[in-house]
């Protein structure tokens, strides 16, 4: 009786060879070298495009991916750039700006990584960012120290950037004049006639250092005036703002900064609920200048915040990178203009 070998099943996802450089190049007809130059994007040497085409087709066919860990040896430091994730709730308008920075960062050839630090605080995740070994760490708010800038350059970090009101010893600063925003509300307000001013300060924990800023530009503009100034506590729920708007009348005021679009709407929709009329009654201004407050009913009028471009800040991010021995620098950004609308 003779035996027919039986047909070899095909290998299974764990028991295939992981596709190398070696045979990206034998599919493609090139040299390992040329894969190398083509799929790390090196600029020094000159690869016709019809190669690139070829060896990317190839590196595709195979499933090859380049080996980060491979690379980062190769050039003597990663490419990824760490951002903490934001300990604070994010809104829209910062949403817009993470997405635009992150999409210029991949532009320039960097890794975008977001590491959720929660529960870990200053030189703490400074540490946990650290372990990963980023060439540069994005820190966005308060919290990092000169010493968490010391263990993340010591550990190979290039560039440390912060975004925040406060510049921090060894790091690059992009300083955010949140106090801006505050007093351009306020004289808005005040050239418009209104006296009793009130400001909502968020109760959610982690806006404080968005929170308190604001407040104390509003403080500033009104200062040596004849108005007043109420601090108005208010969670970002609809009960919150019920309960405030029924006690409306016996505060007596004539204005309102939200801190805000999203809590403006949510204060001015309670207010009208509770009879009290906007802007005749009292007048409401946010901030952040969302597309939603130009569909509120009266339209919003708000602060127009201008944040540094994407590109521009992934720029800053790519120097720093390329000459880490130059001394850290600081750069004021945020722009802050009132955008009068039928609020106030």
């Amino acid at each position: 009786m003779v035996q027919i070998p039986k047909t070899p099943a095909p290998a299974s996802p764990a028991q295939r060879s992981v596709p190398t450089s070696a045979d990206v190049a034998r599919l493609a007809g090139v040299s390992r070298a040329t894969v190398s130059y083509v799929l790390n994007n090196t600029s020094a040497v000159r690869i016709s495009e019809p190669t690139r085409r070829r060896v990317h087709e190839a590196a595709k066919e195979l499933g090859y991916v380049p080996h980060a860990a491979a690379r980062s040896l190769r050039a003597g430091h990663s490419r990824m750039v760490l951002m903490p994730a934001p300990s604070f709730p994010v809104g829209s308008l910062y949403s817009r700006f993470l997405s635009d920075l992150q999409l210029a960062l991949g532009r320039l050839d960097y890794t975008v990584v977001q590491h959720g630090s929660v529960g870990l605080h200053g030189d703490e995740a400074a540490r946990a960012w650290a372990e990963l070994r980023p060439v540069a760490v994005l820190v966005s708010g308060a919290g990092l120290g000169p010493k968490g800038v010391t263990v993340l350059k010591r550990s190979g970090a290039r560039a440390v950037v912060t975004l925040g009101p406060e510049s921090v010893d060894g790091a690059h600063a992009l300083l955010m004049d949140y106090e801006a925003v505050g007093h351009c509300a306020a004289r808005h307000l005040y050239d418009r006639g209104r006296r009793r001013i009130g400001v909502v300060v968020p109760e959610e924990e982690g806006l404080e250092s968005f929170s308190a800023p604001r407040l104390q530009g509003v403080r500033r503009a009104l200062y040596g005036t004849d108005a007043t100034l109420t601090e108005l506590p208010l969670a970002y729920e609809e009960e919150s703002a019920a309960r405030l708007a029924a006690r409306w009348r016996d505060l007596g005021l004539d204005a309102v900064f939200a801190y805000n679009d999203e809590y403006a709407m949510l204060l001015t929709r309670a207010l009208q609920d509770e009879g009290v009329r906007v802007p005749a009654d009292t007048a409401v201004i946010g901030a952040d200048d969302l597309m939603l407050g130009r569909l509120l009913r009266p339209r919003l009028s708000t602060v127009h915040i201008e944040l540094p471009s994407g590109r521009d800040l992934a720029e800053l991010v790519d120097r720093a990178v390329r000459n880490p021995g130059a001394g850290p620098g600081t750069h004021k950004v945020l722009g802050a203009t009132v955008v009068h609308r039928e609020s106030s």
